[in-house]
């Protein structure tokens, strides 16, 4: 039987506890039977894998690479994931650039399949690690989706956080990638009139509401651990306000998206 993970009743005391026990969690869920086979069937055929066709035609290697980039209901859009791979990271016209969901090009950027692109380097040992911890989120998920959410913003909000691109891009990345999306208008209490209004509007209330929160409307406070710990706690304690069956709803529906 699959290890389930322990979070007792969800919401920010599950959270809290999975601040606890979330390294040993990990730690059981990449002994899992499955995980295993997933993992060594990566690093035993990787090595004959030279294009992205080779890719995405082995569907258990594909499964795995997605899963580390969290694109993982992607899978079965092979054609699509390979024109993802074969994309030209020097052309901003390029599938992999135009796309909103920075996601598409960090695993682009990885694989190095495109025009002159390179293969990352220890890139087997990072999409192994990436898996487990992406199968524990997605076992977290279907107990409780918004603290899947929260994982996962807590990874990527700190690599956001860190980037040396712009104010402007960064909240644009974050504006174009929907899990992300989700937790900070619900931290910083957005309905959903905000979605409607212009992209660049948007990026200015997240900044806006940013700096009154933090004293700074640049993403880059999300760099530092106390201050991404606040903003999870503000979404999953907003999110526990809604009726449990909605939250799980809502949450599901942003993770198929």
């Amino acid at each position: 039987m699959s290890f389930q993970p322990i979070i007792g009743g969800g919401g920010y005391a599950g959270w809290k506890l999975l601040a606890r026990t979330g390294e040993t969690q990990k730690k059981l869920v990449a002994q899992d039977a499955e995980v295993v086979r997933d993992t060594r069937h990566f690093r035993e055929n990787f090595d004959d894998v030279k294009t992205a066709e080779d890719l995405v035609s082995d569907y258990r290697m594909l499964r795995t690479a997605l899963s580390a980039y969290g694109l993982e209901a992607d899978t079965n859009n092979r054609y699509f994931i390979r024109k993802v791979l074969e994309s030209d990271l020097d052309d901003p016209k390029s599938l992999a650039n135009r796309l909103g969901d920075k996601r598409y090009r960090a695993l682009a950027e990885a694989f190095g399949m495109g025009k002159g692109g390179a293969r990352a380097k220890g890139l087997v040992d990072t999409v192994a690690e990436r898996h487990v911890v992406a199968e524990l989120e997605r076992r977290v998920g279907n107990v409780d989706g918004n603290l899947r959410l929260a994982m996962n913003a807590k990874r990527e909000l700190a690599a956001v956080g860190e980037s040396d691109s712009s104010d402007t891009t960064r909240w644009y990345n974050i504006l174009g990638s929907v899990p992300l999306r989700k937790v900070v208008e619900g931290a910083l209490g957005l309905g959903t009139e905000f979605g409607k209004l212009p992209v660049e509007r948007q990026a200015q209330e997240l900044a806006s509401r940013t700096a009154k929160l933090f004293g700074s409307g640049s993403p880059s406070v999300f760099a530092d651990p106390k201050n991404l710990e606040k903003l999870i706690g503000r979404f999953l304690v907003r999110a526990e306000a809604v009726t449990s069956s909605q939250s799980a709803y809502n949450a599901a529906l942003v993770l198929l998206r």
